[in-house]
């Protein structure tokens, strides 16, 4: 009884201490690097898990491994990001009484040098992920604030036509531009299916056995 009683005063005092506002910015930062840890777990490991088994040759241990590494690489990251942006955008906020739109473009940049300045594949995922909806954001804020003319038709179409056939022409003729990931998807895609020796591998499997 007497540590259940013990428990439950530990837990009231650590509630108390969490409904605080003064600690609230200090709190926001840490619950940040939690959610960053989640978030980035959840997202990768099941990309991981896809990709490796479908293009990654190896051992089962080393698949294994190569998907906790992922995984552990992206959520770690994610964490320490949030981290850095939440806290130096607090610090700012501190610093100057109040909050301004440059904080959060300042403090980014900042933790994105740091935390995702080295060169390697889940940086490179992640930075051309965002370059992506980055684009199709400032478009739509172009619009918004009057720089850029409503288009008087969907422009999607024309988009989505050009952005297929840039990618086809790089796989095709310049293939050692593209991520390695995409590299492996198109040739799965557009090169593999060129290619079988009898019906097991032209509906059954990709490759047969004796050409693995």
């Amino acid at each position: 009884m007497a540590a259940s009683s013990q428990l439950k005063a530990l837990l009231q005092a650590v509630n108390t201490l969490l409904r605080k506002r003064r600690y609230h910015a200090a709190l926001a930062v840490l619950k940040g690097f939690r959610n960053g840890a989640v978030y980035g777990a959840k997202i990768r490991a099941p990309h991981a898990l896809v990709m490796t088994f479908l293009f990654r040759s190896g051992s089962l241990r080393e698949k294994l491994w190569a998907i906790l590494q992922a995984t552990y690489t992206h959520s770690w990251n994610l964490a320490r990001f949030v981290f850095t942006y939440k806290g130096l955008c607090a610090l700012q906020a501190h610093m100057q009484g109040q909050t301004h739109q440059a904080h959060s473009f300042l403090a980014a940049c900042l933790g994105g040098m740091l935390v995702f300045g080295e060169k390697n594949n889940i940086n490179s995922q992640i930075s051309m992920y965002l370059t992506s909806r980055i684009l199709f954001a400032l478009c739509r804020l172009g619009v918004e604030k009057g720089y850029i003319p409503e288009p008087r038709w969907d422009p999607f179409p024309l988009h989505t036509g050009v952005v297929w056939g840039i990618v086809l022409w790089l796989f095709e003729y310049h293939r050692h531009t593209l991520q390695p990931s995409l590299q492996s998807s198109m040739t799965y895609l557009y090169e593999d299916s060129n290619t079988w020796h009898d019906i097991t591998d032209f509906l059954i499997y990709n490759k047969s056995s004796s050409s693995k």
